[in-house]
């Protein structure tokens, strides 16, 4: 789940937008970040937290956006590559500079510290939560999507640019707006995850092969098949690395292999 929050935000950007935004694990790690700092630091309460975060990477997501990436939509594939894998090493260098190379923890409430009995299962309630939260992101979406009229101005700008915005439909909006809500979401799965993705410069570095991994496999733009993805192969990295801790790893990348080989525009893609 904690995949599928951050990597959705990326699926909606590169499938919906057509950008190519190797940032994107920038504002998983800028939202962890802050609900660190606002929890440890400020003595904020971790639901508190976790939406002034979300908020806080919509903001940044929204003034980059329209002071920076606007103006790579219309450049080359190779161009928006180099240009943000270039702002990824910034974020690294800001995020070394402002915290230091140290794990950044996010302490949890007593309400989240403890597990919970699921029938013959016990699991962190922490873990219950996560996936909670994802399981309403994917509700978000759909409603959003599929039902709401920005999702039809969305889908309609990326169809067909210049009769939608002939139509009356406010292009740089609905780009902007949807880019600051992929990082939101972004900062969403970076906060909820830092205890299985622990939060540090290198995060979207670290991160962004996973990221990719499960956009590609769940296909651009998405979120059914980014939710599948993140499932499927979130569960064989975690049996991976339990049943063969010395190159569990493997198997992600064997199964990441056979999906693009059987659905290489998605899983749930027959053309």
């Amino acid at each position: 789940m904690v995949l599928f929050i951050i990597s959705v935000g990326l699926s909606v950007t590169m499938g919906l937008m057509r950008f190519i935004n190797l940032a994107h694990g920038a504002f998983a790690m800028a939202g962890g970040y802050v609900a660190a700092w606002l929890v440890r630091e400020e003595g904020y309460p971790f639901l508190a937290a976790l939406v002034l975060a979300v908020l806080a990477a919509v903001v940044l997501a929204a003034l980059l956006e329209t002071f920076v990436f606007r103006f790579l939509y219309k450049r080359t594939e190779l161009e928006q590559v180099l240009f943000t894998i270039g702002f990824t090493f910034a974020a690294i260098a800001l995020a070394n500079l402002l915290a230091g190379p140290y794990i950044q923890l996010i302490p949890l409430p007593e309400w989240l510290d403890g597990s919970m009995s699921l029938g013959d299962r016990t699991l962190p309630t922490q873990r219950v939560f996560v996936i909670l939260m994802g399981l309403v992101v994917v509700l978000l979406l759909w409603l959003i999507i599929a039902k709401t009229r920005f999702g039809i101005w969305l889908r309609a700008s990326v169809d067909n640019a210049p009769m939608s915005s002939s139509l009356g439909i406010n292009i740089r909006l609905v780009q902007c707006a949807t880019f600051a809500f992929g990082a939101g979401l972004a900062a969403l799965g970076g906060a909820l995850g830092a205890e299985l993705m622990p939060l540090e410069p290198y995060y979207p570095l670290k991160y962004l092969v996973l990221m990719l991994v499960v956009v590609s496999v769940g296909g651009l733009g998405s979120v059914s098949g980014t939710l599948i993805a993140a499932l499927v192969l979130g569960v064989i990295d975690t049996a991976g690395r339990y049943l063969a801790s010395d190159f569990g790893t493997f198997f992600f990348y064997v199964a990441m292999i056979l999906l693009l080989a059987w659905r290489p525009e998605g899983i749930l893609r027959r053309h």
